[in-house]
């Protein structure tokens, strides 16, 4: 028996679908691949993260934005939805629309056990392609863990880690410190 083909969309018709759709789901290189929901661990997480980090801007131009605003990596690569974005320059919209921006500083994903690999790994290699994008960050839901790489002005990226109540996340490009006591605070089960 033969195995189904899977359809490639071009990134038109992949747009034009999700915009009618009444769930999101991400786009690689023609294949399109569906969000599923999270646990209260990650809800809380990106909510809690994004209050501080738009509590440390708040005096800034930069916004932050949650879950909702579809990245475009390229234009005919990738489009994502990374759980936060922060947006320091006027957003870039890729086309017409006003729900896909090319423009971030930093981007934010919460860990969870089903997307961790590719976070770490595939998402990244994608992260890396947008010009804008100065810092990449991963937030444990299993540990006060949080994990960030900042791009060098050659291009390399340097790793750092934050782990523990007492730790802070610097994030250089921002200019500011995000303390994992302040992140993880009602988070149950760490």
């Amino acid at each position: 028996m033969a195995a189904n083909a899977v359809p490639i969309l071009t990134p038109a018709e992949y747009l034009a679908m999700e915009r009618a759709a009444e769930f999101r789901s991400e786009y690689v290189k023609g294949e399109v691949f569906a969000m599923s929901g999270g646990l209260l661990a990650h809800a809380q997480l990106t909510a809690s993260f994004g209050r501080e980090l738009a509590e440390a801007l708040d005096d800034r131009p930069c916004i932050v934005t949650v879950t909702d605003l579809r990245l475009q990596v390229t234009e005919a690569g990738a489009y994502l939805y990374p759980d936060l974005m922060v947006i320091c320059d006027k957003p870039a919209y890729a086309d017409g629309h006003r729900d896909m921006i090319t423009n971030p500083s930093v981007v934010v994903e919460i860990l969870s056990e089903s997307t961790e690999r590719w976070d770490r790994g595939g998402k990244f290699v994608q992260y890396r392609q947008v010009a804008s994008l100065r810092e990449y960050v991963l937030v444990s839901q299993t540990e006060m863990r949080v994990e960030w790489f900042t791009r060098g002005s050659s291009g390399e990226w340097l790793y750092r880690e934050a782990v523990g109540s007492d730790e802070v996340c610097r994030l250089q490009e921002l200019g500011i410190d995000l303390k994992l006591k302040q992140i993880y605070r009602k988070v149950e089960g760490l």
